[in-house]
């Protein structure tokens, strides 16, 4: 179990703890986060569960691989070091602190 702080743009943070083998996405979906929509369910086929990583977080998670680095061309305002598609962020036990910020809108 991982303790996640999700941040609305406007800056409310929501802490939750997501259960190892989520990802990053399920834990805001079934939390109730406000600015993750997720249309695609998970399957990397859109960008609406598009995030910006806390700068201490970037170098510790998993790499991009190519499809989401494709995906994140959609997504509203891409950073090209701190964006992440939530929905392939696999959650461990490491993650605990997690920290990501919501953009200002998803498209």
């Amino acid at each position: 179990m991982a303790k996640i702080t999700y941040v609305e743009h406007g800056g409310k943070e929501h802490v939750v703890e997501v259960p190892a083998g989520l990802t990053v996405m399920e834990g805001a979906r079934d939390n109730g986060i406000p600015g993750i929509e997720a249309d695609c369910g998970g399957a990397c086929a859109c960008s609406t569960c598009h995030v910006y990583i806390d700068d201490a977080w970037v170098e510790k998670l998993p790499a991009k691989d190519p499809m989401e680095e494709d995906m994140l061309d959609f997504a509203y305002n891409p950073d090209p070091t701190k964006s992440r598609l939530t929905c392939q962020i696999k959650v461990t036990d490491d993650m605990d602190g997690l920290r990501v910020q919501m953009p200002e809108k998803q498209i």
